[in-house]
């Protein structure tokens, strides 16, 4: 496989003298009624003026003779070649590309909206303009296309997959990383250089969404409950430990297990709970 090679052109201010000098001179001809010198000097100096081409900086030109590759001029300036040549700019700055979201499926099957930004450019000058039609529609669909793949091969969270040590919504870096290297990949063809490559929006497919949500406001709410539960038990405990030890009441099995029920309803309550004072004995 070819590979771009760079061509070092000649200054295009020293043709330009050349080419001014033989488009004007003839004019002396021209008063002199030597008509035939005047045109074939004019001609030849047209066709040199054919060659000139200006490089910007973070652009190049590719140069082609009669379908044959014969380099790529990359330093900016005023230059001059063979006016045979056919000439191709080719910016070399770096683009971004901001992916509208596409639904894709995840691991588990689930309907996702994945959005990516992409920071790219143009590295290899001939495989971006001879291996690929349209290098920047390339850079399009194959982005996308990776984008697909890694989200078949992750859940889009754990709530699902318990065992999944790596999802595309908290996998952060490592994902990111992933993604990056598979569109690299991708565009090796094309002469393309991926800067950075990261997910940028990622949410449940409409829908699935709200019964997604429900599901993980769920699960948040368990969650919560089995901590509060965990640390009423251990308060409950404490309470009994520290009354038995310091001998403030002495309490049976019935009391104990009535005072266990009360502490429990007040610390697990989502709500205020109003006391009653009793002020008869324990017994009444």
């Amino acid at each position: 496989m070819k590979t771009e090679k760079e061509f070092y052109p000649t200054s295009g201010y020293f043709i330009l003298i050349v080419v001014l000098a033989m488009i004007f001179s003839p004019l002396l001809a021209f008063y002199n009624d030597d008509y035939i010198w005047f045109l074939i000097l004019t001609a030849i100096g047209i066709f040199l003026a054919l060659g000139f081409v200006v490089v910007n900086p973070n652009e190049s030109a590719v140069l082609t003779l009669f379908g044959a590759y014969k380099g790529t001029i990359r330093k900016n300036g005023f230059w001059w070649v063979n006016p045979f040549f056919v000439k191709r700019k080719l910016s070399l700055r770096a683009r971004n590309l901001d992916s509208e979201p596409i639904k894709v499926n995840d691991k588990l099957g689930n309907p996702i909206m994945i959005g990516v930004v992409l920071v790219w450019r143009v590295k290899d000058t001939f495989k971006a303009a001879f291996e690929v039609d349209d290098y920047a529609h390339f850079v399009e669909i194959q982005s996308e296309a990776a984008v697909r793949k890694l989200a078949g091969h992750f859940p889009y969270d754990n709530l699902e997959d318990e065992d999944a040590e790596i999802t595309l919504r908290s996998g952060g870096e490592e994902v990111n990383h992933i993604l990056e290297k598979e569109i690299s990949e991708r565009l090796a063809i094309a002469g393309i250089e991926v800067i950075e490559a990261r997910i940028n929006y990622i949410a449940y497919a409409q829908e699935i969404a709200g019964a997604m949500l429900k599901r993980q406001q769920a699960t948040a709410i368990i969650a919560a409950r089995t901590k509060i539960v965990e640390g009423a038990v251990s308060m409950v405990e404490m309470a009994l430990d520290e009354l038995s030890k310091k001998e403030i009441v002495h309490l049976d099995e019935e009391k104990k297990a009535a005072m266990v029920s009360n502490l429990m309803v007040v610390l697990t309550s989502d709500k205020d709970v109003s006391p009653i004072v009793n002020t008869g004995t324990l017994y009444q």
